[in-house]
Order: structure tokens, then sequence, then C-alpha cells
């Protein structure tokens, strides 16, 4: 079935994905700081990471916009309120938006373009919904770590990666301080599942 773009839902969903975006890219960037004033660079980073893929999503959604520029679109929709001052509430609440994306959200956004006849706009959702997955899984991942508090140690023995300077450490715990740059363990990542 073929539907008129300026009258189809699958305009309204690229709007309203472009907000979700928009709206998880901020959230991201204050978890960020907040992660950062908390002392643990790394968490900030991972967030930082996302919210630059969430702006490079809210752009790819624009984008299909494009031929109704000039035109304001009227939406409504539901976005969280993730204001917690403990990092791995923001870690978790990030993973559960990212997970509904992926789930529910995008899924059907897909299917209702595909219907319209809209198959690039389709993909792109489908596309994007893929990487949610992801961004979901990798806020997991750290999300159980700091609660292990298995961030900056292991049972065995742990690559890790300063995000400052690049020096590789091998270990059961990161260094206190990156004995190249002096930057505090907060910096270091495990390498393992990050390349």
């Amino acid at each position: 079935m073929s539907v008129d773009f300026q009258k189809s839902e699958t305009r309204e969903n690229l709007m309203r994905a472009f907000a979700g975006e928009s709206q998880a890219r901020n959230r991201y960037t204050f978890a960020a700081r907040q992660a950062r004033s908390q002392k643990l660079p790394v968490i900030e980073a991972v967030f930082a990471f996302t919210a630059e893929q969430e702006r490079a999503h809210a752009k790819i959604f624009y984008d299909h916009l494009k031929p109704l520029a000039g035109t304001t679109i009227h939406v409504d929709g539901g976005y969280p309120v993730d204001l917690y001052t403990d990092i791995s509430d923001l870690l978790k609440a990030a993973r559960h938006n990212e997970y509904e994306e992926h789930d529910l959200v995008y899924k059907n956004f897909g299917d209702t373009a595909q219907e319209e006849g809209f198959s690039a706009i389709a993909a792109s959702f489908r596309n994007i919904a893929a990487i949610e997955k992801t961004h979901g899984d990798r806020f997991d991942r750290f999300a159980r770590l700091l609660e292990e508090g298995l961030l900056f140690s292991s049972e065995t023995e742990e690559t890790f990666l300063c995000l400052n300077c690049g020096h590789i450490y091998t270990g059961r715990e990161a260094p206190s301080r990156c004995p190249v740059c002096q930057e505090e363990q907060g910096y270091f990542v495990r390498l393992q599942g990050l390349l």
C-alpha cells in the first residue's frame, strides 16, 4: 500500500523518533556530567559516546523529513524523566529506554513505514533499532560492573585501557593512577568487549 507522505503515520513516527533521540542525547549528556562529578570518567565517556550516537540517529530521522521542509508536524508522546543521583540507576534507566526503543518502538515504526510504502525509512528504523539494542547491552554491562564492585577490578586477569592516554595495563585491578599520565583509576575501562 502506498500512502501520501504528507498524510502518513510514518511522518509522525519520524518526528516522534527525532524528539526521542534528541531527548536521549540530552539525558545522556546530563548523566555524563553527573558521572564526571562523581569521579567516574569511564562512565562519563560511555554516556557521552552514546549521546553522540543518539545525535546521529536524530539526524537520520530528521533528514527523512526533508520533503516536508517548512511545515510543522504536531505529535504527542511520552518521554522518561530519569533524574537519579545514583549512577547505577542512571545506567539501568538508560538500559530500559534503549531496550524499549529496540523491542517495541522502532520495530513498530519500521513495520508501519513498510506497510505505508516507505522502505528506506523502514530500513532506518530497523537498523537504528539494532543499534539501540547494543546501547542497552552496553549500559547493562556497566551497571552490573558498577553494582558488583567490579568496574575497576576482576577475579581474573583483565586488560584495562586508560581513556586519557591509551596506556594498556593487565592485572586483576586497574591501577589507582595511570603510570603514564597519572590520571585516576576512574579513567580505566576494560578492553574486553570494548573494541
